[in-house]
This record gives C-alpha cells, sequence and structure tokens, in this order.
C-alpha cells in the first residue's frame, strides 16, 4: 500500500485531488517522499496513506465521503517521543506493525470504550473513529498522555473515504468490506451505502453497537481486531483469559430484525430489516453466521 501515498501541495483547495497515475521515472524519483505518509522531506507537501493517485481501478461511485466518522492526528511534539510506543500500551493491536489496523480502547475490565482504525501519518499516527465520540476519545487518551510531550487533537481537515469494490487499500477488518481511505474532508456522503455493505457482511462497530462489551464477544479475534502477542495494554487481562480458555458465551450478530429479540438487540435498522444483537452463542443460528465466523465457537 506505501505506493499509492500521494505528493499534494498543502493548504490549497486541490489538496487530494486525484491526479493521473505518474510515469515511471517520476514514481521512481518520488519514491522516497511518498513513502510512510505523512509530512515528507518537503515541508510545503504532504502526503497521507491511502490517498487516491490515479483512477485505473476507481468505480463509478462518486459518493465516498463517510461523514459520522472523524480523525484524530496524534504527533510529537518533541523530537523523540515514540507515538507507536504510547498507543501500544492502550489499545488491543499492535500499532508497532502494518497499518491500518481495527483496534479498541478498553475499560480495565476489559470492556470497549471506543473502537477505532489506526493509519500510518509519517511522523504521526491518525485514528479514524466514530464522529461522536471523537473529543470523548481525545480526551480518554490525553489522560494516559501525563507528561509525555504529544500532541492529540482532531484533524477537520482530513475525512474518511470509502468504496465498495477491490482495490490498493483494503478495510483490514475484511477485505470485502471495500476500500478505505483518508483524504480531503469533502465530497458526496455515502453512508448509506456503507451502512448497508457493512451489516451485509455482519460487521459491527461504533459505540451504539459496541459499548460496554467485552472485545471477543463483538468479533474482534475474527475480524483482525486484537494482538495477543503484542504485550499488555488495558483491559488485557479479561481478553486474554476468554482467549487462553477459549470461552466466548455471547457475540454480536446481525439478523433479520424479524427475529431480533429486544432484550437482547444493541442497534435495529428499519430501512434495511436488520438488527444488531448481543447473543448467547448456541442461540445463533447457522444462518445468521457470516462466512468469516463460520469456524468460531
Amino acid at each position: 500500500m506505501k505506493g499509492w501515498a500521494s505528493r499534494l501541495p498543502g493548504r490549497t483547495a486541490a489538496r487530494y485531488a486525484p491526479a493521473p497515475p505518474p510515469s515511471p521515472r517520476r514514481r521512481a524519483s518520488g519514491r522516497a517522499n511518498r513513502r510512510g505518509g505523512g509530512w515528507s522531506g518537503d515541508s510545503r507537501v504532504r502526503s497521507c496513506l491511502p490517498l487516491r493517485l490515479g483512477h485505473a481501478y476507481l468505480s463509478p461511485m462518486t459518493a465516498t465521503r463517510l461523514t459520522s466518522r472523524a480523525v484524530i492526528r496524534l504527533s510529537p511534539i518533541e523530537e523523540g517521543e515514540d507515538l507507536r510506543a504510547f498507543l501500544q500500551g492502550l489499545v488491543t493491536n499492535d500499532v508497532a506493525g502494518p497499518l491500518p489496523c481495527w483496534a479498541a480502547l478498553l475499560s480495565p475490565q476489559g470492556k470497549v470504550l471506543f473502537d477505532f482504525l489506526v493509519w500510518d501519518g509519517g511522523a504521526d499516527l491518525l485514528i479514524d473513529c466514530e464522529a461522536g465520540q471523537a473529543e470523548a476519545l481525545a480526551r480518554r487518551l490525553s489522560l494516559y498522555r501525563l507528561r509525555r510531550r504529544i500532541g492529540i487533537a482532531l484533524d477537520p481537515s482530513l475525512g474518511v473515504h470509502w468504496q465498495a469494490g477491490d482495490g490498493p487499500s483494503p478495510d483490514p477488518r475484511l477485505a470485502a468490506l471495500g476500500q478505505r481511505w483518508l483524504g480531503e474532508p469533502d465530497g458526496e456522503s455515502a453512508e448509506e451505502q456503507w451502512l448497508a455493505v457493512r451489516l451485509s457482511h455482519g460487521v459491527c462497530e461504533g459505540h451504539g453497537e459496541l459499548a460496554d462489551l467485552l472485545w471477543l464477544e463483538c468479533n474482534a479475534a475474527e475480524l483482525n481486531g486484537v494482538s495477543f502477542t503484542k504485550g499488555c495494554y488495558v483491559g488485557q487481562e479479561n481478553t486474554a483469559r476468554m482467549n487462553w480458555r477459549q470461552k466466548v458465551n455471547r457475540r454480536l450478530v446481525v439478523i433479520p430484525l424479524a427475529d431480533s429479540d429486544p432484550a437482547r438487540q444493541r442497534a435495529a435498522y428499519p430501512q434495511l430489516g436488520l438488527a444488531v444483537d448481543h447473543r448467547r452463542v448456541e442461540d445463533i443460528r447457522p444462518e445468521w453466521r457470516p462466512g468469516w465466523l463460520q469456524q468460531a465457537d
């Protein structure tokens, strides 16, 4: 995915605008500055993975912006601050490895407070999170910052984009969810299309669906949202114990609204005829399980 970072003029209306694919010679000469995204060697040039560079793989879909999402930027205020090490001791996934990844910030009891995607921003880290929870997440991260010289703030210059289909920037949870990237916060909303695709694949996200549940009950292991080898993080003890015992008693599942149990319902989407329920594993019918969940339990 590194090859899809783009070099674009900073602080202009045209920033992040799609451009024709570069020639091989230009691609080779610009590779060093594009590597890793974020701020390049030229302070006037900014790139962010995986911003779109060409049109070759784009579908006719023009509405791509996820207006329900926001971006938090973590940046070092002093040279030598290790952002990945800071976040590594807090969240469920291995942010020292390849990014983006899906992760969560848990309570000490292992219950979900926030879920989000972490992106490589070069010298910075970018958190793609629920817009309605962005300020609360930034405040929570700031509590853990203590005396570390790390900037934590919403970045209104970036938006989250999505489109269905294959390409170079698949959603790290499940490739079938389509392409996801960060870019200029403009364009038409794709929220309705995204919701339909996400629920059709049985994937849950956000405060309304996940909050206060144990992370493995949110299908985090099956959707690449947890590392069991990375070391300590907040809420690790219960999460690791559940995995070691192979004991997940309940799971989130997307089911027909007509079959939803009001006592177990987390969210309802009547326009799609679907609901998200928190069910005991033995009560989950085979036809409710998406393909990626077939082998669990």
